[in-house]
């Protein structure tokens, strides 16, 4: 009996070839779309990872023939709707990725889709707002227009008026402004002498992200807290733009092309004079470590940004493997209800968030590695809500188990949306390096 040779390779993903003319041809995507969801209907090992799924396989369930010649391109296109590209599906499901030969790449295929939506003009203005991070958070975080935009969204009449007019859900919490930014207000510093280890760099560099910049700077002044307390001179790079990923979920991959213009120049300097570069949002690092390469996989310069991104615990904890991390913390933490986003888990770096957290004495961490359901911009708009709470409700239950004292999960709006979704009962939430700089008592 001949075996397939290969069989046993690690998945590996493919440059997307978005330059090319072919990429945006819909004739040739849709026959790509029937290819790759005829394989998934064969298969529906991944039935219950989010709503893309279960929209393509009852619509066959319940069409003529029970297969896909019975579905119409309208389902073709709610299927695409319903991805949000949180690669759960490549990395931990499916059995026909790269290298097999079928070579199935799901979410590139839907991004592929959106990107040809996106070029033929087929966007809302509410979609082209979210995804403009940097311009919505430098107007919302100026002093009195923040304040303005903070009580709008915290007043239920005007909640409702945003659902109708701009589709963004009345339901939907959402984060604060401040402005007093990280930007403004970090304090890095770089005095300690420079400590490399055997797996870090001894220096690090700053990406504050526009989350962390304009709706939750605390989280970025306790990174630094804890780079300082350990003794590792930081800076914050000094020009930034945004990741990209709010235009790559969109499809604007020209929009992702002039964010990298601004952003690469600068961290591979950073790269090339041996700094590790951190961010405190799973996406941002994501997008720096596997997506840019994959859009730009003939640029050397995003190629070593790459190479230099650390999501932040995954350098704590390679700090603390090279005998460099200070552990004398001074705090209980009690019991911890973390949960571990998509975007982290597709790093593949294993769980050092919960790694580092049970450094903390008497401290239990309780770990859910399932999808939120947030993802981003997609469960606040007014259409995706409902199924966004619903592909919830398994972690809801989950992380309020056992009633921690603590809900925490590296991204802090898949936090935001597991306290609203557990409700009024919800432990405190507090980012995970929050609970690193109590527990060191700083």
């Amino acid at each position: 009996m001949a075996v397939r040779e290969g069989n046993l390779e690690p998945p590996k993903r493919r440059p997307i070839a978005w330059k090319a003319a072919e990429f945006y041809d819909e004739e040739a995507l849709f026959k790509e779309l029937e290819r790759v969801y005829d394989v998934c209907h064969g298969c529906r090992r991944c039935f219950n990872l989010c709503r893309a799924f279960p929209t393509l396989f009852d619509a066959i369930d319940e069409g003529e023939t029970g297969e896909l010649d019975g579905v119409g391109r309208p389902v073709y296109w709610a299927v695409i709707d319903q991805c949000y590209l949180c690669d759960m599906c490549f990395m931990t499901k499916c059995p026909y990725v790269p290298p097999h030969e079928l070579n199935v790449d799901f979410p590139h295929l839907m991004l592929r889709a959106k990107a040809i939506k996106f070029r033929r003009g087929d966007i809302t203005f509410r979609d082209r707002l979210l995804s403009s991070t940097d311009a919505l958070g430098k107007l919302a975080s100026i002093p009195v227009v923040a304040q303005t935009v903070n009580a709008v969204n915290h007043t239920p009449a005007l909640r409702k008026v945003m659902d109708a007019v701009l589709g963004i859900h009345q339901q939907r919490e959402l984060p604060d402004y401040q402005s007093a930014t990280l930007r403004k207000t970090a304090a890095p510093r770089d005095d300690f002498p420079v400590r490399d280890g055997a797996h870090t760099p001894g220096k690090a560099a700053l990406y504050a992200t526009c989350y962390i910049n304009y709706n939750e700077p605390g989280i970025g002044r306790d990174l630094l807290k804890i780079l300082a307390h350990n003794e590792i001179p930081t800076r914050l790079v000094e020009k930034e733009a945004c990741c990209g990923m709010p235009k790559l979920e969109l499809g604007d991959l020209d929009g992702v092309a002039r964010l990298k213009a601004i952003n690469i120049p600068v961290l591979a300097q950073f790269a090339r004079d041996g700094y590790a570069i951190l961010t405190a949002i799973p996406s941002c690092t994501l997008m720096f470590k596997q997506e840019l390469p994959l859009l730009f996989p003939d640029d050397e310069a995003v190629r070593q940004v790459a190479d230099a991104f650390f999501d932040p615990f995954e350098y704590l904890v390679l700090r603390h493997r090279d005998g460099l991390l200070n552990t004398a913390f001074k705090h209980a933490l009690g019991h911890v209800a973390y949960h571990a986003p998509c975007h982290l888990r597709v790093q593949n770096m294993g769980l050092k968030t919960r790694e580092l957290l049970q450094l903390a004495p008497d401290t239990r961490v309780t770990t859910v590695e399932r999808c939120s359901g947030h993802d981003g911009t997609w469960g606040v708009k007014s259409e995706f809500f409902d199924s966004s709470m619903k592909i919830g409700q398994p972690v809801f239950r989950q992380m309020a188990n056992g009633a921690p004292d603590y809900l925490s999960s590296d991204c802090p709006i898949a936090s935001r949306h597991i306290a609203q979704g557990i409700g009024a009962e919800a432990a405190q939430k507090q980012h995970p390096l929050t609970l690193i700089r109590m527990a060191y008592g700083l």
